[in-house]
């Protein structure tokens, strides 16, 4: 009974990690003023009939803060990829100069950097809801185990142990977000 219940503690840790690289690819999509060639993983170019990653057929990079350059690999598609982008719902006006494609990144309003910190939030509460039930999920499992013999000291000593785990996921939750935040109001 011992090793099933480590299995389960080890399977909950290991969930409550993904829950926050989840957490941390979303919030690195969430655009801060800063240009950040991450901005642009969602972006989908059209080449030769399949929809391609932009990062796939080009380099990406931010020569300073508030620049993104996309150097393609093959020049003929720059078109597609400046189109790609001005069709995203990321709201940027990508300029070509025949060689690349060049992104100046607007400073953010007040208004919209209000905007973003609610989405962070909202992308943080879904996190900890995420890690609180996979703590109910393996609190289930244990009160399973305990019907089916384990001991209740033992179970009672693996449920703290997930309290404890939840805590701790949770409070790097709460670091990311005033990280996030930060940054965002950051002018």
């Amino acid at each position: 009974m011992e090793e099933e219940i480590e299995l389960y503690l080890e399977d909950a840790n290991e969930h409550m990690d993904k829950a926050i690289q989840h957490l941390n690819y979303e919030l690195s999509h969430i655009r801060a003023g800063k240009a950040n060639p991450a901005m642009l993983d969602s972006i989908k170019v059209d080449y030769y009939g399949t929809l391609t990653p932009l990062n796939q057929m080009s380099s990406v990079t931010t020569p300073d803060a508030r620049t993104l350059m996309i150097k393609p690999w093959e020049k003929t598609v720059l078109h597609d990829i400046e189109r790609a982008i001005i069709n995203s719902d990321l709201g940027l006006n990508p300029q070509n100069d025949g060689e690349q494609v060049i992104i100046n990144i607007p400073i953010l309003t007040e208004e919209r950097r209000v905007a973003l910190v609610k989405q962070v939030r909202h992308e943080g509460e879904l996190g900890k809801v995420s890690i609180r039930n996979i703590r109910k999920d393996v609190n289930d499992s244990l009160k399973k185990l305990q019907k089916d013999g384990a001991s209740e000291d033992e179970v009672k000593r693996a449920e703290d142990r997930v309290q404890k785990m939840t805590d701790d996921h949770v409070k790097k939750v709460d670091e990311l977000l005033h990280k996030k935040e930060e940054e965002i109001m950051t002018v």
